[in-house]
């Protein structure tokens, strides 16, 4: 039986979440070529299922990826397409970690067809089920709302400098989220024991810039966290509840001002 691509859990409300870097499985044909750093799998946005323990008591829709974005990052155009042109960033099958070491024994990178066969087995799936939700969720409500949830070492040399803010808020520079909504969510993460920025480093990946569509109703937000106000960011990478907790507040309040 094959491996599952996503897990999905169907809320009664408006909003889905998408949580795209979550997961952590390694296909037995990606294993086998990765180097013994891509198979510890470093680069995962962990625990976020744990962090946001509260969604389903919400209603909240839940979307979450249960292959590792090293066999294919859910959160890249899979044309290719830069997110920052100019700036630093991994491919739409990642070749080397965070850190810039190899994902990949010499020579068995992914080729072009690998790529193409990783897209319809696992990137065309997921995508899929983000437009079939928030086609149902519109009909249903006469909008839709799209939550993708993210979070990263607080210290990445490749990606930015120096200590990232806790809290990042992204809506592709104002094109996928209507701006009052925007500024009301920013509010609360300012007005919070964490510090915040909007539209900073993180501005949003491939699903906000994609399905946001406030013309049509289809208002989508990413949230990018640090990782370092929930958990431990060296290995075993262990979820600190105490941390969590202090943290959880904000977010269940940014998810309820979310929603209309």
């Amino acid at each position: 039986m094959p491996e599952p691509v996503f897990h999905f859990s169907r809320g009664n409300g408006p909003l889905l979440v998408s949580m795209p870097h979550v997961g952590t499985n390694l296909p037995p044909a990606v294993q086998e070529k990765l180097t013994e750093q891509g198979r510890k799998v470093t680069d995962t946005d962990w625990h976020l299922d744990k962090l946001y323990d509260f969604l389903a008591d919400m209603g909240v829709s839940i979307l979450m990826a249960h292959n590792s974005r090293s066999v294919i990052d859910l959160n890249r155009d899979a044309g290719g397409k830069l997110l920052y042109p100019g700036q630093n960033e991994t491919e739409l099958c990642p070749t080397t970690s965070f850190d810039n070491q190899p994902l990949y024994q010499k020579g068995l990178a992914p080729d072009q067809a690998e790529i193409l066969r990783r897209k319809d087995i696992y990137w065309q799936p997921y995508h899929d089920k983000i437009s079939r939700e928030l086609d149902r969720i519109k009909a249903q409500f006469g909008y839709a709302l799209l939550w993708d949830a993210h979070s990263i070492q607080s210290h990445v040399p490749r990606f930015f400098e120096g200590p990232l803010p806790d809290l990042n808020l992204g809506t592709g520079n104002g094109t996928a989220c209507a701006a009052e909504m925007a500024q009301k969510l920013f509010a609360i993460a300012k007005e919070s024991d964490f510090s915040a920025v909007l539209n900073g480093r993180f501005k949003g990946g491939y699903i906000t810039r994609h399905y946001g569509n406030p013309a049509r109703n289809i208002h989508a937000f990413q949230l990018e966290i640090s990782q370092i106000t929930y958990m431990d960011e060296e290995p075993t990478f262990a979820f600190q509840e105490e941390r969590a907790k202090k943290l959880r507040p904000t977010l269940k309040k940014m998810i309820e001002a979310f929603r209309p």
